[in-house]
């Protein structure tokens, strides 16, 4: 079957990619300046009791021999140990990287909603508002960082006016999360018909979701638009326009046609901010798993880092795969 073929090829690929991520990002952390046997037991340890735990840590082999330690570790599911947390570092993802799921998918589907109805009118509007708009909101929203936006929409909607949720976190203080069903506080106070909960998850989600989104949006208007204006001026959306076809019609058919650019900007932007939006989980003390890895770069500690970016890398080549398969589906060159 082609379906069945197309998966298959593009299979193929996904292994030596997650070992190509694996080794790559494993190598260059051990280029990372400190010593974590140091750094756990303080300045004033002893060089015997450092020894002694570089030796445990297997710090004391080559490159080479803990890459393949790690390697087997890893494929035996275990991610090793946090020396900050004390816990494994499986169980502290599965704690965390939920709120960073839940964050980036709000975020980009916020960024959706606003990007390509506005991408969509500023290719038909060609003289208008809109039209303009969309050209200096795509270049503002390209140099905005995200973090700076952030303490902007901090300082204004919370300092200033006292209009949104304290930074503080995914909750109020004394406000009990939802039974844990996925992880996402926002779908599991909805499961669990908690709507105070629920009220209080949004009222906190609101600024780091609008931060994320208004940055993100913008190379969705870009995309949008110039896939349209390309569309638009196409042949055979002339013949069409020759042959009486409504001009809603035409849209609908000039966007199904751009899909496949749209797909390809969404996953490229999802994928940047399952670890772009540390600076975003920091500014908001939002406790997800980007501040987490970067909690780990900044006291030598690897196993944090590298759980992440092996979660990150799997669910980045399952997002791939995915787009893929909707890229089979309204592509019909594809199933050829």
């Amino acid at each position: 079957m082609p379906l069945l073929r197309y998966i298959g090829r593009r299979l193929l690929f996904v292994l030596p990619q997650l070992f190509g991520i694996i080794a790559v990002s494993f190598f260059l952390l051990k280029m990372i300046p400190g010593d974590p046997a140091l750094l756990m037991l303080g300045p004033l340890a002893s060089q015997e009791a450092i020894n002694e735990i570089r030796s445990v840590m297997g710090l004391d082999k080559t490159l080479i021999e803990q890459f393949i330690i790690y390697l087997e570790r890893v494929l035996s599911g275990d991610l090793g140990t946090s020396w900050q947390t004390t816990n494994p570092v499986m169980k502290d993802l599965i704690k965390r990287f939920p709120a960073t799921m839940e964050l980036v998918t709000l975020s980009l589907f916020f960024a959706l909603i606003l990007g390509i109805p506005v991408g969509i009118l500023a290719s038909l509007l060609k003289k208008s508002i809109i039209n303009k708009f969309s050209t200096y909101y795509g270049l503002l929203a390209g140099s905005l960082p995200d973090f700076w936006l952030g303490l902007i929409f901090i300082f204004i909607f919370y300092t200033i006016l006292g209009w949104a949720a304290a930074p503080m976190g995914r909750l109020d203080l004394g406000i009990l999360p939802p039974a844990v069903v996925s992880g996402s506080y926002f779908i599991d106070s909805i499961i669990a018909g908690d709507w105070e909960t629920f009220s209080n998850v949004v009222a906190h989600l609101t600024l780091p979701v609008l931060t994320l989104g208004l940055i993100n949006a913008g190379p969705i208007i870009k995309m949008t638009q110039s896939t349209m204006d390309r569309l638009l001026e196409s042949d055979h959306i002339r013949y069409a326009r020759s042959c009486g076809l409504g001009e809603f019609q035409i849209v609908r058919r000039a966007f199904r046609n751009s899909l496949p650019s749209v797909l390809t900007i969404v996953s490229v932007l999802y994928s940047f901010l399952i670890g772009g939006a540390v600076l975003v989980e920091i500014v908001f003390s939002w406790g997800g798993a980007g501040q987490y890895a970067l909690s780990g770069v900044l006291n030598a500690d690897i196993n944090p880092v590298m759980g992440f970016v092996i979660w990150s890398a799997i669910l980045c080549l399952i997002l791939y795969l995915i787009v893929d398969l909707l890229y089979f589906a309204i592509d019909p060159r594809l199933r050829d």
